[in-house]
């Protein structure tokens, strides 16, 4: 009789440890189907990602450079033409 609440103890432990890790898996589950859903929403509404923001950044900053460039070019040989 003594043994009887220790056993029922264990079980009862045994079920909550169970049940604990059975939410743990229901959690990672809904996490996995909730971020496939945000992924296939954010490439259904074409958003770029950071790194190919970032590429077409700096492609933008070194074009108006190379463009500075040129036109301080073109505005000198017009200086050296007029000069002439």
């Amino acid at each position: 009789m003594v043994d009887t609440p220790n056993r029922l103890m264990d079980e009862f432990s045994r079920l909550m440890t169970d049940a604990a890790g059975m939410a743990q898996g229901v959690r990672r589950e809904a996490e996995n189907v909730v971020k496939a859903q945000f992924e296939r929403m954010m490439r259904d509404m074409d958003i770029v990602s950071r790194d190919e923001f970032e590429a077409v950044k700096a492609m933008a900053i070194a074009a108006r450079d190379d463009n500075e460039k040129l036109m301080a070019r073109i505005a000198e040989l017009e200086s050296k033409l007029n000069r002439s």
